[in-house]
């Protein structure tokens, strides 16, 4: 009998165990997962007592995203690869007597590389084997970067860069 009674103490442990175990390994999976799929960039939010080049640049994706263009993309593969594109180094400035004018650029680059997504840090490796590590917080279908990790030229002043995923 006292058998009997420790060996259904051993496998009751043993079964609570290993739920738990289970359940956090869900949570962590589910986490890491968050950032697959495609996200392009819509808004920059500058930090206050941004300079006027960092305000500038938000006013032109602000200007971009709402007429349909999206300048800046990821798309995160579950095999942890990732596809870049990246539009900013084709934007035309130009100065017109009503303000600026900004058209959408056709040409992109394309970049492919690999990352890994804690919940917290991205970490991206490019096709230079350049590693760019970023603080991102995905929520929903909202995810936001640090803008000055990610160092793209007119958006990298402090901030957040803010994708949508789509």
């Amino acid at each position: 009998m006292k058998r009997n009674l420790i060996a259904c103490f051993l496998i009751s442990a043993l079964l609570f165990s290993c739920s738990t175990d289970q359940e956090n390994n869900t949570e962590d999976t589910s986490e890491t997962n968050a950032i697959i799929g495609s996200w392009r960039a819509v808004e920059f939010k500058a930090a206050e007592g941004s300079g006027s080049n960092v305000n500038l640049g938000a006013d032109i994706l602000q200007n971009l995203t709402n007429e349909g263009c999206y300048i800046l993309t990821f798309n995160f593969n579950e095999d942890l690869t990732l596809v870049a594109e990246n539009a900013v180094n084709y934007l035309e400035i130009n100065a017109t007597p009503t303000g600026l004018e900004v058209p959408c650029p056709t040409q992109k680059d394309t970049d492919q590389g690999t990352y890994t997504y804690d919940g917290s840090i991205l970490t991206i490796v490019d096709s230079n084997s350049e590693t760019v590590m970023v603080n991102v917080m995905v929520e929903g279908s909202i995810m936001s970067a640090n803008a000055s990790e990610l160092d793209i030229p007119n958006f990298d002043g402090e901030g957040s860069l803010i994708f949508e995923k789509f």
